[in-house]
């Protein structure tokens, strides 16, 4: 006597069969009057049947593989319906028989009720939607349904060809089955959510499995939904529709996002020709980085220009002179900016810049020095381009001072710079003055800020205008091995 499980589901399965010969009979009679896609419809069901049958026979048979084929048999049979509509009442009558009892079959209590959203209709966005599954019906069930809903449906047979259609295609949405031969669904999904460019495209899992912890660990792993087979078409096409919305979302908020870095990177570029680096970042990255004011920092500040600059572009073109210059500039201006020094302005052939703001940094002297050194090695190669040329050779004086001054934003509402105020500036403006061609001369103040090791000359004392006490300065000539 057959009792328990097998016995509910020797009734359900012998309900669903009859159900299947009475819908034949009646398919049979009438197959001349039906339209092609109708055909093929009813024969993909009636395959799913004879499946059906021979699962049902093997007691071995699984829940997951039963609810595969009562998922295809229920979605051709509700296609079928709604294709046909009234035209066969007899044959609507029938189907509607067979999908009462496809639900009677699938006894989980979590699936929702074939009634569930019945003539409801759920309008989307058109959505490019990938299928996974194992199953050829399944597969075709799916790409019909939704394909009449002006989705673009793809599938895939199983694990490596759906990985290879994320990485061809701009995928809105996937559906992924669980039990897969090559490479099952937790696998699939694992790979999409830790790809860069894949984690954010919605996983729609459906499967047979209704177990919760295989639930859990869906969710868990990323899965944005998860349905059960046999599934039903309404709530299905909301899953999708709210995937394509939030994959719309995301698409909307990555070009987005591409647009700021872009604008950013153009601002960097453009304003990187006028500010350092270090006070663009500042600006741009702190809300108060415009604001007028400044506060008191201990930097080692550069003096650099070209000695008899003015007796030289007046034996040269306008061009010439530009060319000059403009040479000069660009080598000294990658050497500073190489060594993280500030270059505060140009003025006309004159370089000043600031080492240890806004970023204070403990070696600011040491790297102010060395950046000195490079600047002056780096005359050979501009002279050597300057006679390929025609041009006249040239030769500068630097001056490093180090001493405590105001930094910040100086100026007004309307125009305003990031500069340095004190008493140090104008000692060093003093001590370039004095400065022979290919010389770098640094202050005492320099000297004592210094780390490493460094061949000097003999040390000066110099009396300048404007300064009341004597300045010590000293030739650096080297850096020691």
């Amino acid at each position: 006597m057959t009792s328990g499980p097998n016995k509910t589901r020797a009734l359900w399965s012998d309900l669903l069969l009859r159900n299947m010969a009475e819908l034949r009979e009646l398919y049979n009679q009438t197959a001349e009057q039906l339209n092609e896609h109708a055909c093929e419809d009813f024969e993909r069901l009636f395959a799913s049947s004879s499946r059906l049958s021979e699962m049902l026979q093997d007691e071995d048979s699984n829940r997951h593989d039963l609810m595969n084929v009562l998922s295809a048999i229920r979605g051709y049979g509700e296609m079928l319906r709604e294709d046909l509509a009234a035209q066969h009442t007899e044959i609507d009558a029938a189907l509607a028989r067979l999908l009462k009892a496809v639900e009677s079959a699938n006894s989980a209590p979590a699936q929702a009720p074939a009634e569930m959203g019945a003539g409801r209709s759920i309008t989307s966005e058109p959505g490019f939607i990938l299928a996974v599954d194992d199953l050829q019906e399944n597969r075709e069930l799916v790409a019909r349904y939704l394909s009449r809903s002006g989705h673009i449906v793809v599938t895939a047979a199983g694990g490596e060809e759906a990985l290879l259609t994320l990485d061809q295609a701009d995928v809105d949405v996937v559906l992924l089955d669980l039990m897969m031969p090559d490479m099952d669904g937790h696998e699939v999904l694992r790979r999409i959510k830790e790809h860069p460019e894949w984690r954010a495209t919605p996983v729609i899992v459906i499967s047979g499995r209704q177990d919760m912890d295989g639930i859990i660990e869906c969710i868990e792993a990323g899965a944005d939904d998860y349905l059960f087979k046999p599934f039903n078409p309404v709530l299905l096409q909301a899953r999708i529709k709210a995937g394509i919305e939030r994959k719309r979302w995301h698409d909307r908020e990555e070009l987005y996002r591409q647009q700021l870095e872009r604008n950013e990177k153009f601002i960097r570029a453009t304003f990187g020709r006028y500010l350092s680096d270090e006070i663009v970042t500042d600006i741009l990255e702190r809300p108060e980085g415009l604001e007028l004011g400044g506060d008191l920092r201990r930097v080692t500040i550069m003096m650099s220009d070209i000695r008899g600059f003015t007796t030289i572009s007046e034996r040269l073109a306008p061009d010439q002179v530009v060319t000059l210059i403009n040479r000069y500039l660009g080598v000294m201006t990658d050497i500073i900016m190489s060594h993280q020094g500030t270059i505060d302005e140009f003025i006309g052939d004159a370089i000043l810049a600031v080492f240890g703001a806004p970023q204070h940094r403990d070696d600011d002297a040491d790297r102010a020095v060395r950046c000195a050194l490079e600047m002056q090695q780096a005359m050979q190669g501009i002279n050597q381009r300057n006679r390929q040329e025609g041009l006249p050779e040239i030769s500068t004086g630097i001056a490093l001072n180090t001493g405590d001054v105001i930094a910040g934003n100086i100026g007004s509402e309307r125009r305003s710079k990031y500069g340095f105020v004190g008493h140090p500036m104008n000692v060093t403006s003093r001590i370039e003055d004095v400065t022979d061609g290919g010389e770098i001369l640094i202050a005492d103040s320099t000297l004592a800020e210094l780390r490493g090791h460094y061949i000097t000359g003999e040390a000066r004392e110099l009396n300048v205008r404007g300064i009341d006490e004597l300045l010590q300065v000293h030739p650096i000539q080297g850096e020691k091995p």
